[in-house]
């Protein structure tokens, strides 16, 4: 036998090692007792040939070798022996091996030898030069045991009272219910059988409790070799075990991170990222967690700079998760959503102040200067058992956004420095979460404001409509979107209702949707019907487009689309008709007086500024008697993850058949049926309940085209404001008369008409068949003519003209006093 290579380590053996091993049994002289299957495919010999024989047929002894006995005597000396040798195949070519001879004891304090044996060439380069070979020559804690064929122990090394505590004298005679637990033990037995009956080689892996610290459980990992006799029936069974409870624990941490990965900021809400920390971390970690974030942080904040320092600030935190094994047994603040104050001097405020980490393995709850701080919170955790303590700091980039604490009660064993290490891993992931969370929140923050700030902060429809509406940003992981909504009056006591939807979310959004309401205010002053308003306004869209893809071209990045629906009416109160127009919106909820629910069919049309212009938009005109409700909305309201846009309409048609109920009400009443209040899209409901004008509020008057239409129409307009009680106004509204129908005079081609309509203000409109619409002009001195309109824009709060079917009408408004006439 030659020993090229013997070197004492005390590295763990790797479990992997044992099952490629070849065991024989020696007895004292040195005799094969004991052989298994993969010492016969190693070396060739069957159990018949070796059984019986001394080992030297096998292991040939080299000429400055020892002698068998001063071998033996040596092993004896050093409880076995490890190195490097020469083995002879049956064959007769040699193989470099290395092996390991381990001594057992027996009942009758006699001894044997086990001899394991592993061809280096069949382990990988590296291997064989690493960590492998060194922990199978090393003199590695293997525990060794023989079992008859009754599972009674027979031979056992003096490691295996170190794995658990059980001495030889009350091994030896018994199975392993008297060393194990019963469910460990029914385990291994059944695997030993198995082993007996093929004769293969098997590896199992069970717990045990350490020999020098009773409340420390410890893993291992046994091979089990069936030992044949002479005629290659089966012996005994032998167990070789290493302690795993390094790799199990390895294994157990790689398991624990990865499922934070996916159970760890499922959502950008930072309360809920807090409450998933504390579930993941018990039981798997400790029997209680805690997670506590900087008060502001949950309102999407981050913490002033005086926190993570000595600022001498006190701190205030906000419970955002909580798990336990039971809930009941603490007597804390157990409440999410509780403001907590951390006291001074304590290991939790002096985490925020340093950002460090504290390791507390036994936890003292009878001296510090905190004990004395808080006495009665100090008692109940004195009363609840909580042995082991763990407080993480939660670190953002800039920051400390607040604290975990881990505890152990039920579990016996304290925290040590590779939990620790697992709680920072653990925090640091979620703290990633958070950080994201708190940025998205300034981003949605700041969406959210310039949404509010660009929507109208307060509606009113005039004379023609009362309005109600709601605004319902959408929730945390999908951002603010672009919805928005108006109400415009236009001449004439007319309103314009307004709602569209920005493709998108985010701030680009928001900036976009108030370009948008921008435009459609500018395009409504012009008095434009609803299809050749949406025209305009789908233009001004693809002109974003285009500066959009200018602007990425100069970049070198993506354009960024824009494309947005609308839906655009108008309604007058005078001749109670609503003319309608839509661009891929979905259609208004009409409801009668009787509260009857109808969804008009109107023409879609396309999205603004994805039609490219090929579909026109079509306007679609209806009378609506006195009290009905016009509903524009978007889609948010009605389309949802679960439910299409028919399941949203139905939904909203029976809240809006409800009569009897104010806008305001049935608005709050819509809202509430939402499937979930923090919708994937922004909600957006407008609500206007039609007013009429009486006829005592509107005279109109046909003139003939000839110059005495002046005077008549003077008179008239006079006539009528004295019955209404605005005799101040008489001489004004008679000059805006006299130059409007002199226009329409001169201009137009047959007759024309004035009107005078008393509602908030008093409007004076004259119409003609003439389709150009009059500008404004600065006369100079000497000019006689120009000064008409000059004139009227001097003497009126506002004027303008529009287009109607049969030509056009310029007015001219006048402010009533607040005594005028109740409409």
């Amino acid at each position: 036998m030659t020993n090229t290579d013997h070197t004492p380590r005390a590295e763990p053996l790797s479990p992997r090692e044992i099952p490629d091993a070849a065991i024989a049994m020696l007895d004292a002289e040195g005799t094969v007792v004991g052989w298994t299957r993969a010492a016969e495919l190693l070396v060739g010999y069957s159990a018949g040939e070796v059984v019986g024989r001394s080992a030297a047929h096998v292991l040939p002894p080299a000429e400055d070798a020892p002698s068998a006995s001063a071998f033996a005597e040596q092993c004896r000396a050093q409880d076995g022996w490890s190195g490097t040798v020469t083995v002879r195949h049956r064959d007769g070519h040699a193989i470099k091996m290395t092996l390991r001879i381990s001594l057992l004891w027996g009942q009758d304090a006699g001894t044997r030898w086990l001899v394991s044996v592993t061809d280096i060439g069949t382990l990988s380069s590296g291997a064989s030069n690493g960590a492998v070979r060194e922990s199978l020559l090393a003199h590695a804690p293997i525990g060794i045991a023989v079992y008859d064929p009754q599972l009674r122990c027979t031979w056992v090394n003096d490691v295996m009272e170190r794995h658990d505590g059980t001495p030889p004298e009350r091994r030896f005679g018994r199975r392993l219910q008297d060393s194990l637990p019963a469910v460990e033990a029914e385990a291994l037995e059944v695997v030993m059988r198995q082993v007996l009956e093929s004769g293969t080689t098997t590896v199992h892996e069970y717990r045990a409790w350490s020999a020098t610290d009773r409340r420390q459980e410890h893993a291992f990992s046994a091979s089990f070799f069936c030992l044949q006799d002479a005629d290659g029936t089966a012996l005994a069974v032998c167990s070789m075990s290493v302690d795993v409870t390094g790799n199990r624990r390895a294994r157990e941490r790689l398991a624990i991170l990865s499922e934070a990965s996916t159970r760890i900021g499922s959502t950008l809400d930072v309360m809920q990222t807090g409450q998933e920390l504390a579930e993941l971390a018990v039981p798997l970690l400790a029997d209680h967690t805690l997670v506590d974030l900087v008060e502001s942080v949950p309102f999407g904040l981050e913490p002033s700079a005086g926190i993570g320092k000595a600022s001498g600030r006190p701190h205030l935190l906000r419970r955002a998760g909580l798990a336990s094994v039971d809930l009941g047994l603490l007597e804390l603040p157990w409440m999410r959503e509780e403001v907590i104050h951390p006291f001074p001097d304590s290991l939790f405020d002096t985490a925020l102040r340093t950002g460090s980490s504290y390791l507390e393995p036994v936890l003292d709850t009878h001296s510090g200067p905190w004990v004395n701080s808080d006495p009665v919170r100090t008692q109940k955790v004195r009363d609840s058992g909580v042995h082991s303590l763990m407080v993480v700091p939660i670190r953002g980039r800039h920051c400390v956004l607040g604290l975990a604490l881990f505890g152990r009660s039920e579990e016996p064993t304290p925290f040590q420095e590779d939990d620790l290490l697992l709680a920072e891993e653990l925090v640091t992931r979620a703290a990633l979460s958070l950080d994201n969370a708190l940025q998205y929140a300034r981003q949605r923050t700041a969406a959210l404001t310039l949404q509010r700030d660009l929507l109208p902060h307060h509606v009113g429809g005039g004379a023609a409509v009362d309005v109600a509406s709601r605004y319902v940003p959408a929730d945390m992981d999908h951002g603010v979107g672009g919805d928005w909504f108006d109400v415009i009056k236009l001449s004439g006591a007319r309103v314009a209702l307004v709602v569209g939807d920005v493709v998108g979310h985010g701030i680009n959004a928001a900036a976009t949707m108030g370009r948008l309401r921008t435009a459609v205010r500018t395009l409504a002053d012009l008095d434009l019907p609803p299809d050749q308003l949406l025209a305009h306004l789908d233009d001004t869209v693809r002109r974003l487009n285009d500066e959009n893809e200018e602007d990425a071209e100069a970049q070198d990045t993506a354009p960024t689309v824009v494309g947005a629906t609308c839906l655009y009416a108008v309604y007058d109160p005078v001749i109670r008709r609503c003319a309608l127009a839509r661009a891929g919106h979905p259609p208004p909820a009409i409801i009668d007086p009787q509260g009857h629910v109808t969804f008009p069919d109107l023409p879609a049309g396309a999205p603004l500024g994805l039609g490219l212009g090929l579909v026109p938009f079509e306007s679609t005109e209806m009378e609506l008697p006195e009290g009905s409700v016009l509903a524009l909305y978007t889609d948010g309201l009605v389309e949802s993850r679960d439910d299409d846009l028919d399941v949203g309409m139905r939904r909203l048609g029976a809240v809006l058949a409800e009569t009897g109920s104010s806008l305001e009400d049935l608005c709050s009443q819509v809202i509430e049926t939402l499937p979930t209040q923090a919708p994937a899209d922004d909600v957006t409901l407008l609500l206007a309940r039609t007013r009429v004008l009486e006829s005592a509020q509107v005279a109109s008057w046909e003139l003939p085209n000839e110059p005495a239409a002046v005077s008549i129409a003077r008179q008239a307009a006079a006539r009528q404001l004295s019955e209404w009680g605005l005799e101040h106004l008489v001489t004004t509204v008679e000059l805006i008369v006299s130059e409007l129908v002199t226009n329409a005079i001169r201009h137009g081609e047959g007759p024309s008409r004035l009107r005078l309509i008393q509602h908030q203000v008093l409007t004076c409109e004259v119409s003609d068949s003439n389709t150009s619409h009059p500008r404004p002009r600065h006369p100079r001195i000497l000019d006689e003519n120009g000064r008409g309109l000059f004139l009227v824009s001097q003497l009126s709060r506002r004027w303008g003209s529009r287009s109607v079917t049969d030509g056009k009408v310029v007015w001219a408004e006048q402010d009533l006093p607040s005594v005028a006439v109740a409409m």
